[in-house]
């Protein structure tokens, strides 16, 4: 049954305190008269946007602020099974905002039902993809939850209106007009969009100063390539350099080390689940490299037949994770997919960073399929050379079947 206004007591926000959640508090205090907020923030490796929030959000209209700590959740329970995959949007964005979502709203849903929440809040827009990634996941976690969804219904049209909002009700903001991207960072990646980004025929501005915040221009990068050796364990880097790191140490080590070198940087139109093309700048350095990494390393480890079908795989699992449906059976049992593929995918694998490219600079693993006997184009005892005129004969014998057929009947 839906809930009236004068029904909800009690909302639950989803509180970055970015542009669009700070203005929330002061409109669902005006527009839902007597209710208590409370404000939730997730951290998933966002660093100092973390900083002050409390005090800004008590200061805005909040009761409380929960600030919850998921790095550890992120990486190992999120991004490791999306690299196993090699699940990549439309061949080049490697999901940095898509998975991030459902291990927020899922946290966000647990406080929600502890606190015995009425609604919950979110700040997402109706034209964009976190609109669905957040309310999916809350269909799994508390389906007869209210959801308020802001950007839907209230007045305010743009980001310029927000800002007017902003200023007439005491809210402070860490932008201005000027330099309002809009912008999402996690630990895996930092995304920019809109202003001039949104037109496609725009240069990305990544020479102007301030703008990358991870990462250097490629041609400010060092002219001495860097090389980084990271070691696998059945799919999931577990050290960098010969030091063992845990994984929110190691892509924070990455991320320093690729965007130091310019690596990571992509500037993508993207097709949007709600239909729309998207532009947008990506810093994912560290995501670059390790997806590099681990297809390198999959390249010794994989036979054939299953290394190509798990890229045909791959696709649809970057599908489901960039449509919200991570909470799904079909990802789930994917998964299970993926795990009996990793099994042997254990080695290391060495890597030349220089001025925004990654290349492969050697790899070796316990578990390699290569043979030298087999590939090596000098003499060898273990390969008959005679029994590939057999093969081809078979191989070929429906094309050459169809050959005769055709000379036959234009004769």
């Amino acid at each position: 049954m839906s809930k009236t206004t004068k029904d909800i007591k009690k909302i639950v926000l989803m509180y970055s305190g970015g542009l669009d959640t700070s203005v929330m508090i002061p409109w669902l205090k005006e527009n839902y008269p007597g209710c208590e907020v409370i404000a939730v923030s997730a951290d998933v490796g966002q660093g100092t946007e973390l900083d002050g929030l409390e005090e800004k959000a008590l200061k805005t209209g909040a009761s409380k602020l929960y600030v919850l700590d998921l790095k550890r959740r992120f990486v190992e329970e999120f991004i490791w099974p999306t690299l196993k995959a090699g699940a990549r949007y439309e061949r080049d964005y490697l999901l940095g905002t898509s998975f991030a979502r459902p291990i927020i709203a899922s946290a966000i849903a647990e406080v929600a039902l502890l606190e015995g929440a009425d609604a919950i809040c979110h700040g997402c827009t109706g034209k964009g993809n976190d609109q669905v990634r957040f309310e999916l996941t809350f269909k799994r976690f508390c389906p007869e939850m209210h959801i308020i969804a802001p950007w839907r219904t209230w007045e305010i049209k743009s980001r310029d209106q927000e800002i007017d909002y902003a200023e007439a009700h005491d809210v402070p903001l860490k932008i201005n007009r000027e330099t309002n991207y809009s912008k999402d960072k996690n630990l895996w990646h930092l995304s920019h969009e809109g202003l001039d980004l949104e037109n496609p025929a725009n240069e990305a501005p990544i020479q102007k100063p301030g703008f990358l915040e991870i990462c250097v221009p490629p041609e400010q990068a060092p002219d001495q390539a860097a090389y980084v050796t990271l070691g696998f364990e059945k799919g999931v880097p577990v050290s960098l350099n010969g030091e063992t790191l845990d994984g929110v140490a190691l892509i924070a080590r990455l991320n320093e080390i690729g965007g130091a070198n310019g690596v990571g940087i992509d500037d993508l139109v993207e097709n949007r689940l709600v239909g729309m093309k998207s532009r947008g700048v990506y810093e994912n350095p560290a995501g670059k490299i390790l997806y590099k990494a681990h297809d390198v390393l999959e390249s010794v480890t994989l036979d054939r037949d299953t290394q190509h079908y798990k890229i045909l795989m791959a696709e649809r699992y970057a599908e489901l994770v960039y449509f919200g449906q991570w909470y799904t059976p079909l990802r789930e049992a994917m998964d299970a997919f993926v795990d009996v593929t990793q099994e042997n995918v254990t080695g290391e694998v060495r890597l030349k960073l220089y001025k925004g490219g990654v290349t492969g600079a050697g790899v070796t693993s316990p578990y390699s399929l290569w043979s030298e006997a087999m590939a090596t184009f000098d003499g060898d005892e273990v390969y008959n050379q005679n029994d590939s005129a057999g093969f081809i004969n078979l191989f070929g014998l429906s094309m050459k079947v169809r050959a005769m057929m055709e000379m036959m009947n234009n004769a």
